[in-house]
């Protein structure tokens, strides 16, 4: 059987009642970095000394059917360094290969930083999404967060203090100044805080230099009804600010429920002006645009 387990994400106090008990008897560890895991061990005052196989996202797809194999015969624990195995975290293709081979797979609930900081943000709880760890490269996270702009459930993701006030000013500048947002930093830690604001003001915090593991929870999109004049007069602003058009139509289409080919169409007459002698210019025929 393999058994994925949930370990404190800072406060050693959270190692539940049954992790200790299984690390007592356990005789197989599959864990993201056996050095964490041997220090995991004395602290919680574990005398077992289990054997330890790495398992990390440099191996698993190799190590996969062979820790598969041995879960036939005798239990084997994975553990990330915090938190659940799988959640941004080894084990995802341990798991798949062990449900492909009929073996069976259970957890051992326990600290979760994606739910801990979701459930101190004072933002919306019913509907969420965990988005993982933001795109280092700033294009690549530009894109993600436009992607995600019309997104109305909250969203959570894990960053690097070393990319967070980049990270904040990205999301100020996709999804609006004035998004909610949501740092939470050193969860169950001694130096644990949760800041709150405006995308743009946490950015301008964060610049400063924040340390520690960092969660972002950020606002869903809130539902606005415009016209259509509005709507293409907000196209026209995006635009202005260095946004492509057909992508400005398609984030003012997905926050307005606007139609996308009118919103273009009406923009890109907007910005021809009006024609020679005053005319107006007539509304040019455009193929259909690609659904995003």
């Amino acid at each position: 059987m393999i058994i994925l387990a949930a370990t404190p994400i800072g406060n050693l106090g959270d190692a539940s009642r049954r992790l200790i008990e299984t690390l007592n008897t356990i005789t197989i560890v599959a864990a993201e970095d056996t050095r964490v895991t041997v220090h995991l061990l004395k602290a919680l005052g574990i005398e077992n000394r289990p054997r330890l196989i790495a398992l990390h996202d440099h191996n698993e797809r190799g190590k996969a059917a062979e820790l598969v194999e041995l879960a036939r015969d005798v239990d084997i624990l994975v553990l990330s360094d915090a938190g659940m195995p799988t959640v941004s975290d080894p084990g995802f293709h341990l798991v798949d290969a062990a449900v492909a081979a009929g073996v069976q797979v259970t957890a051992l609930p326990g600290p979760s930083a994606v739910l801990t900081a979701l459930a101190v943000s004072g933002l919306p709880t019913d509907r969420f999404t965990f988005e993982g760890f933001l795109p280092r490269k700033h294009g690549e996270r530009v894109k993600l967060l436009r992607d995600l702009a019309a997104e109305r459930r909250t969203m959570v993701f894990f960053e690097s203090p070393n990319r967070l006030a980049g990270s904040l000013l990205d999301l100020a500048s996709t999804l609006g100044l004035d998004r909610r947002v949501v740092v939470c930093r050193e969860l169950t830690k001694f130096f644990e805080e949760v800041k709150r604001g405006t995308a743009s003001e946490l950015a301008e915090w964060a610049a400063a230099g924040v340390r520690g593991e960092i969660c972002i929870v950020v606002a869903g999109a809130e539902v606005r009804v415009l016209d259509l004049a509005m709507g293409v007069a907000e196209v026209l602003d995006l635009v202005a600010g260095g946004i492509r058009l057909k992508d400005a139509a398609a984030d003012v289409s997905a926050a307005s429920g606007l139609s996308k080919r009118e919103l273009y169409e009406h923009a890109l007459q907007a910005k021809a002006g009006p024609g020679l002698n005053g005319a107006s210019v007539k509304k040019p025929e455009y193929p259909s645009l690609p659904q995003r």
